[in-house]
């Protein structure tokens, strides 16, 4: 019989219901019975005992909330009477023992991947085409259309078929109500199978709105964050689309390359508008240069390349209440086993990592790296509520209807992608990951602007958890969509790669499933598995100006 609810911690005084739950219904935890004195919905908390206005609620072990009713053994939570509470925290002492999982499974094994000279290794093979400022993106629109389909990299999509069936059948004159009724499209991706340059995946436009106006900071963050996606193992060469008078300068971007890899050697074409002169003759240019450039890399070829090469950035979005307790434990095992194996993981989102900061500073080698964590928490806090909010407000109305109640229960859940493992490094977006192991970097909760970042400072691939489904990618990493629980990945199987709710179901533990992951992780390393993400083309590129931004 599937278990109907869960203790997640010893400590804690609230229970999960693991399906949904009704008024007057008998629970049994522990040889105790509970009467519940509400309809609890899944994914959603009751109170496991009395718990006094004004105590604390505990899950996960650590403070989610201040209670604001008294509440009885069965009562539900809701925001309603609940309120947002978590720990302070100081730098401590450093807890960094931990135990390392068998990894003799993968001891020997290697992923193909594209060899950089620098050492890096790339799990794709992209050329990148970016505007220094906004001011370039409808040149970078015109280059896409003047080289994506010729060579090979075009898609073809049944939605047009959708359109003309409807122009037919408006010109035949039928009603809105027969146009309503039209059969509906399942989306098929074609891809083509000529491509003239079979090793690389693909070329990438990197549009945004920065550049220039803002603060000068902006720009220097930009130009850190484009060296980050120049510089990265992924990415084979570019071509860069200058206007010319902006604040964000080539030479800016130059010194952030030269930071990032003092020896760097890939082709990269500069082209300066106002330089150049008309815009035929830099848009001629730009089509010469990448196609000279794309002949380079088409050269690189997969080769095997050792698991320490993998840089994996954690990622969640559209979280439920099953995500801190399947898909993203499950790939905190995953990161626990790839540290072990010498690779690197990425821990971001510091919006959601509020209340669980001392278990996290604790695990810091250095004691520098403890205070700079702290730092840098306190501060976005404090900047955040500067400007009317606060961390208490990060979960979304899609977080609090399936369960996550206050940013302090979300972020307990969601700090289980970092495993157990010591943390290595703490950085400071946009600053690249240097040292193997667990690195912490801040970031927004953003989905697409925390995804952004992680690839920027070096992760190769994404692991990104959700439970109520979201299309997510990125231009130059594959991303990974891990769901939470099976009702999810039926209904959302088109841009959702994999399933965790096997753990709910109590069909795998999360020590499998996130060995499980580990396995998928090097196919798609390799090339052998195209992720949803990559297959619809989910190329998500949005630079966080360093703004409040939960």
């Amino acid at each position: 019989m599937k278990q109907a609810i869960l203790k997640v911690h010893p400590d804690d005084n609230v229970l999960v219901a693991l399906t949904d739950l009704k008024k007057g219904e008998e629970i049994k935890q522990n040889g105790h019975s509970i009467t519940l004195l509400d309809d609890v919905k899944v994914k959603h908390k009751f109170a496991a005992k009395p718990i006094a206005k004004g105590e604390k609620v505990m899950m996960y072990g650590v403070l989610v909330g201040i209670a604001q009713i008294d509440f009885e053994a069965g009562n539900v939570l809701s925001t309603a009477n609940i309120k947002h509470a978590a720990n302070g925290f100081s730098t401590g002492e450093r807890k960094t023992e931990w135990v390392k999982p068998d990894v003799n499974k993968w001891k020997t094994t290697t992923f193909n991947g594209f060899h950089r000279s620098n050492g890096e290794v790339g799990t794709a093979n992209y050329w990148l085409v970016i505007p220094m400022v906004f001011c370039e993106n409808r040149n970078l629109k015109v280059l896409e259309e003047a080289l994506i389909a010729p060579l090979g990299y075009g898609q073809k999509k049944a939605y047009q078929e959708q359109t003309l069936q409807l122009v037919d059948l408006y010109k035949k004159g039928h009603s809105v109500n027969d146009l309503l009724q039209a059969p509906l499209y399942t989306e098929t991706v074609e891809k083509k199978q000529n491509r003239l340059f079979p090793n690389v995946d693909g070329i990438k436009f990197l549009v945004h709105d920065g550049g220039c106006g803002g603060i000068r900071q902006d720009a220097e963050t930009l130009c850190g964050l484009l060296a980050g996606y120049i510089t990265h193992p992924n990415v084979a060469g570019a071509t860069i689309l200058s206007l010319g008078c902006q604040n964000a300068q080539v030479s800016i971007l130059q010194s952030e390359i030269a930071k990032r890899d003092p020896s760097f050697d890939k082709p990269v074409y500069i082209l300066e508008q106002q330089a150049v002169g008309t815009e035929a003759d830099l848009l001629s240019l730009a089509i010469k240069n990448t196609f000279a450039g794309l002949v380079q890399a088409n050269s690189t070829i997969r080769r095997p390349a050792p698991l320490s090469k993998i840089t994996i950035g954690l990622e969640c979005g559209g979280s439920d209440g099953f995500s801190g307790i399947s898909a993203n434990p499950a790939i905190g095992y995953t990161s626990d086993l790839l540290v072990a194996l010498g690779g690197s993981v990425i821990l971001a989102e510091f919006p959601e990592l509020c209340g669980v900061e001392q278990n996290l500073s604790d695990r810091c080698l250095h004691t520098s790296d403890a205070e700079r964590f702290s730092a840098l928490m306190h501060t976005y806090e404090q900047r955040a509520t500067e400007a009317g909010s606060g961390f208490d407000m990060n979960p979304s109305p899609g977080n609090i209807k399936d369960g996550l109640i206050t940013d302090a229960m979300k972020s307990a859940g969601a700090a289980k992608k970092g495993g157990t493992s010591p943390v290595v490094d703490v950085l400071d977006y946009p600053e690249k990951v240097t040292r193997a192991g667990l690195n912490l970097l801040c970031t927004p909760g953003n989905d697409v602007e925390s995804t952004t970042a992680e690839v920027g400072s070096g992760a190769n691939i994404v692991l990104f958890t959700t439970g109520l489904g979201t299309p997510t990618g990125n231009p130059i990493a594959p991303v990974v969509k891990i769901a939470s629980n099976t009702t999810l990945f039926n209904r959302m199987n088109d841009i959702i790669d994999l399933n965790t709710g096997t753990i709910i179901a109590g069909d795998e533990t999360i020590e499998q499933a996130g060995s499980r992951i580990l396995d998928y992780v090097i196919e798609v390393a390799s090339g052998n598995i195209e992720v949803c993400a990559v297959k619809h083309q989910q190329d998500d590129f949005i630079p966080w100006k360093r703004g409040v931004s939960l």
